[in-house]
């Protein structure tokens, strides 16, 4: 796969963008989109298997909430080499590599699904499936280098939303299968996907392109993990995308162990959160381009955690409907949050390069510093930022072990949106003082 590479490429030349990277940058938007999306599928479609487990498999619900932590995990850590996969094998390459991979846990788990499969294998092939987690990363980070700094919230937006409506596409799907064929036909949905990675893998090679500039940029990953911000982003960016993937892994668990809810039941409500999460996460990214990421993200954390007092409220009256509609809403804050967050950071290294600039710095280095490094941290916020799946199952999973149901758990988030909504207002809103140091001037607009 030598072919296709781009040696020139300068989105932030008007004239550049309109007369060739505009067309160039948004056919690469949209077979990315298509790959991360069934990379979402499978990486969360363990999500649907467990759905499938009735009590002839013998796993309890600990063992079930610690089975769809396992892939959250994997994919997290994945997500990191998958980010430099980009540098070192161009961003066409590797998403067809990575697609292809997909395969892997795919068949898999078609193999493995039955009851007598022992625990362990169970672990060991949804481990696998967190192959699908790393798309994300190496797409976000590609995608970011295609695009110039004003289009980079909605298309940065757009391209983790299409990527996470393949939660909500799998587990409808999954409930297609539950309500026509019955707990008992797992294997049909696993089917449906193999042709889907097959699909998408050669439109990959067909129709996206690699950009020479961002190959073999290792130092900036170097450069990114000295950076402050890195941390901050990362650290909020759990907030935001950790309760989205570890909910959407959650939910459906959640119904069926705190509501009674049959699998059929909880498929058939599953997939709303997700899906209206996911459609308004490119609203999220441009309402960041217009009002600003941080202002946005401040107030979107306040709201969840209005959300998450409504859950538990809900939870103490024992309200199915008033539960299950502050767990849409939190989604759906979750999704705005996701977008807003992400558009922050190349807007973070952007303010950096103005500040170097007026010091004297040369003016296009230091864009195209502020491009690799936003794609760096990208990549790192999301491969930290995943990890909040991992803390929100197990964080289920311990408060169903000791208290048979989610609540302790529900007041754990609601801490956390609270201090993530402090982090956001100090780091970025607090007014500067008169005698603001260039790094905190860097910070305006963000």
């Amino acid at each position: 796969m030598a072919g296709r590479w781009i040696d020139h490429w300068d989105p932030e030349d008007a004239g550049f963008w309109e007369r060739t990277g505009a067309r160039v940058a948004n056919r690469n938007l949209w077979f990315s989109i298509l790959s991360e999306h069934i990379g979402f599928s499978i990486w969360t479609m363990w999500s649907v298997l467990v759905l499938f487990m009735g009590p002839e498999y013998g796993i309890d619900a600990a063992g079930k909430f610690f089975l769809v932590a396992v892939p959250t995990l994997v994919g997290a850590v994945l997500r990191l080499p998958y980010t430099f996969a980009v540098a070192r094998f161009g961003g066409r390459n590797w998403t067809v590599v990575s697609a292809l991979l997909l395969l892997v846990p795919t068949i898999l788990a078609a193999i493995v699904m039955q009851p007598g499969t022992p625990y362990w294998v169970f672990i060991a092939v949804a481990a696998v499936g967190g192959v699908g987690g790393g798309n994300f990363a190496s797409s976000m980070t590609n995608i970011n280098a295609f695009f110039p700094e004003r289009r980079k919230g909605w298309a940065l937006g757009l391209n983790a939303g299409g990527g996470n409506i393949g939660v909500p596409v799998i587990q409808l799907i999954g409930l297609l299968i539950i309500a026509t064929a019955g707990t008992g036909a797992p294997r049909v949905l696993l089917g449906v996907y193999i042709p889907l990675i097959l699909v998408a893998a050669v439109l990959a090679a067909v129709k996206m392109d690699n950009l020479t500039s961002v190959r073999n940029d290792t130092g900036a990953f170097r450069e990114s993990i000295q950076e402050s911000q890195t941390w901050v982003m990362s650290f909020l960016y759990i907030g935001t995308f950790g309760s989205f993937i570890g909910y959407s892994f959650a939910f459906g668990l959640v119904l069926q162990n705190q509501f009674g809810r049959t699998p059929l039941e909880a498929a058939a409500v599953t997939f709303i959160g997700p899906l209206l999460g996911s459609l308004i996460r490119p609203v999220g990214g441009t309402l960041a381009d217009r009002l600003g990421g941080a202002r946005v993200t401040f107030w979107n954390f306040l709201a969840m955690v209005v959300a998450t007092a409504v859950i538990i409220g809900a939870s103490a009256v024992d309200s199915l409907g008033l539960f299950t509609a502050g767990f849409v809403l939190l989604f759906v804050l979750t999704g705005l949050g996701n977008g807003s967050t992400y558009k922050m950071i190349p807007a973070i290294f952007r303010g950096q390069a103005r500040v170097a600039i007026a010091g004297g710095a040369e003016e296009r280095a230091s864009y195209l510093r502020a491009r690799r490094i936003s794609g760096a941290v990208i990549g790192i916020a999301g491969a930290v930022g995943a990890l909040g799946g991992l803390f929100i199952n197990l964080a289920f999973r311990q408060s169903f072990l000791t208290t048979q149901s989610g609540d302790t758990a529900y007041w754990s988030f609601l801490a956390f949106y609270v201090v993530c909504a402090v982090v956001t207002y100090v780091v970025y809103l607090r007014p500067a003082p008169a005698d603001a140091t260039a790094p905190r001037a860097a910070y305006a607009g963000v």
